[in-house]
């Protein structure tokens, strides 16, 4: 039978506090005569079980909750795992080229370290770069991979999947918060964007730091409806929607460490 560890724990703790209550009653009881001393030194012992229990305590439970946040690593490795070969058969399917849902995931979450997003933020802002594209999921072939220009009914359908996206990652508890980047990308600082016209910092920082690194990304590889932009159109083009498409700050950081976070890509 398996035990469980606070079962363990509560038994390893009654067990030496048993031991430790029946050998030093004797011990005492052997040792010394004097009512008086034997009354102060019952004191002491109580005094010093206590701060040896309470140190035992905390190291039990100090080793249990390093035991738990190894279990938890690991659970949230195997589900990044699975979402990448999620979001690998997606691109495939999306006809993206090589790993473009990885790739913009590694320079967004560069590019935000680079903005001082640390801890919990930055692990649900890369799980949003990642499955930015996840409401696509829902739309048709004919849309979704069309050679040609979209026309205005196509585009109406295309412009759904950030609802489609936010609305898939709230029924995931663990991707709830990631959901930023799929729901917003698509803003813009001007507030001419969708679904939500957003404007300047009312647009989620995540959201904003991605839309840099993802235009980015669409300009510089050939895609089925383009070819390749050269690079300097494509930093030319970066600089030019400062102010109307992308958050002025953030592309001066972006141009600012470009050398670093495009290595990133590779």
């Amino acid at each position: 039978m398996r035990i469980s560890p606070q079962f363990r724990t509560v038994l390893l703790y009654v067990l030496l506090s048993a031991l430790w209550i029946w050998l030093s009653d004797r011990a005492l009881d052997a040792l010394v005569r004097n009512r008086a001393e034997l009354s102060w030194l019952q004191s002491v012992k109580g005094w010093l079980f206590v701060a040896c229990t309470g140190a035992l305590l905390y190291w039990m439970v100090a080793r249990d909750l390093r035991r738990l946040q190894a279990a938890n690593r690991r659970l949230l490795d195997g589900y990044e795992q699975a979402l990448r070969v999620l979001v690998s058969a997606m691109d495939i399917r999306h006809r993206e080229t090589g790993d473009h849902s990885d790739r913009v995931m590694r320079m967004a979450a560069g590019l935000a370290r680079l903005a001082g997003v640390h801890g919990e933020a930055l692990r649900n802002l890369s799980f949003g770069a990642l499955l930015h594209d996840i409401g696509k999921l829902a739309l048709p072939d004919a849309v979704l991979i069309k050679p040609g220009k979209l026309d205005d009914a196509e585009m109406a359908v295309m412009r759904q999947h950030p609802q489609l996206g936010h609305e898939l990652l709230q029924r995931v508890d663990f991707l709830r918060d990631a959901g930023e980047i799929p729901y917003s990308h698509h803003e813009r600082w001007d507030g001419s964007g969708y679904p939500q016209g957003l404007a300047g910092e009312n647009i989620p920082l995540a959201a904003r730091i991605f839309s840099v690194v993802d235009i980015w990304d669409a300009l510089i590889t050939a895609r089925v409806y383009k070819p390749a932009w050269p690079e300097a159109d494509v930093l030319a083009y970066l600089r030019a929607a400062v102010g109307s498409q992308l958050d002025p700050e953030l592309v001066a950081l972006f141009l600012e460490h470009y050398d670093e976070l495009k290595a990133l890509a590779h």
